[in-house]
């Protein structure tokens, strides 16, 4: 497995993880933007909260990579709305960013365990 490339600046990481969290609710299966902020606000025990004016122009632009395609369905309150389902490319950005992300991950545990030695 080649070493996951680093998040270049605050931006890519900021959206990195958005995308990896919208990417990771649609793998439970195709979804409409309010049930993917609800999804990802009650997966992480309320602490994550993903408001529309970041939650849409994410699955704009994960549409636009092919990451995500979208189609108009019916909710279960028989509601006209626009469900998304993760694609085959978008499964394989969504491994790409869990391992960014785990790098990410295990860095800043270095540095905060570096801290413990020393006091």
């Amino acid at each position: 497995m080649k070493k996951a490339e680093p998040y270049s600046n605050r931006i890519d990481l900021l959206q990195g993880t958005l995308d990896m969290l919208i990417l990771q609710t649609l793998q439970w299966g195709p979804m409409h933007g309010y049930g993917i902020a609800q999804a990802i606000h009650i997966k992480s025990t309320e602490a994550l909260k993903v408001e529309t004016g970041s939650l849409y122009p994410a699955l704009h632009r994960l549409e636009r990579q092919k990451w995500v395609k979208s189609e108009w369905d019916l909710t279960d309150s028989k509601q006209r709305a626009k469900f998304y389902r993760i694609t085959p490319k978008g499964k394989e950005q969504l491994s790409s960013e869990l391992g960014r992300w785990r790098h990410m991950v295990r860095a800043i545990g270095a540095v905060l365990e570096t801290g413990k030695e020393s006091s």
